[in-house]
């Protein structure tokens, strides 16, 4: 997604999913800005995997407080292993973690976690933030991402290019001009790098 992206979105500051294969020495992250200051972050270690999600309107925004704090809960039960994530100051505002969703799976589990949380006040219906935000990414299918693509680019998007960059096949001068005709494959050489994608020798 992140490379349809690159390519669709030529000014990084207007893409929605990101990947970095260099966040760290020993880490590399997925995330998406959606420009309207929803976004998310996926942390994949040698530990495993932390996720974390903040939707601006949600009822179990940090900012609902002031001083801001997370949701009661939302982080009581993740594990050692990513706690620095939880305090990362990419994903923070003055220190406070911008997030009403978080879920994570070590290397041994079976099966995603989150915590316990505090269950919402009587009336207040569970905005469902946690599908949406991460919807493109768990339907994992080109096709999901063609109409997302349409519809936040608007912009027609080649469904045999889209399924061609999900299966993670050699990117060529003739996929990336089914995509965006007006981009040549060298002005996206540091995106592949950071991205981590194969390109065609």
């Amino acid at each position: 997604m992140a490379m349809l992206d690159a390519i669709l979105s030529p000014a990084w500051e207007d893409r929605y999913f990101s990947f970095d294969s260099r966040w760290s020495p020993a880490e590399e992250m997925a995330s998406m800005r959606d420009g309207s200051g929803n976004e998310y972050s996926i942390v994949f270690s040698p530990a495993g995997a932390y996720a974390r999600g903040f939707d601006h309107e949600s009822p179990m925004t940090p900012y609902r407080v002031t001083p801001p704090a997370p949701w009661p809960g939302l982080f009581d039960g993740v594990p050692e292993a990513f706690r620095a994530q939880v305090a990362e100051p990419a994903f923070s505002d003055n220190g406070t973690p911008r997030a009403t969703v978080c879920f994570w799976r070590e290397q041994a589990d079976t099966a995603w976690r989150a915590s316990d949380i505090d269950p919402l006040p009587e009336g207040v219906g569970d905005d469902g933030s946690a599908e949406w935000l991460f919807d493109v990414l768990l339907d994992g299918r080109p096709e999901a991402y063609q109409r997302f693509a349409e519809g936040y680019y608007e912009v027609p998007v080649d469904i045999v290019a889209v399924r061609h960059v999900y299966a993670l096949r050699p990117l060529t001068q003739a996929i990336v001009s089914l995509l965006n005709p007006e981009v040549d494959i060298s002005d996206l050489t540091e995106d592949l790098a950071q991205a981590g994608y194969p390109v065609q020798e």
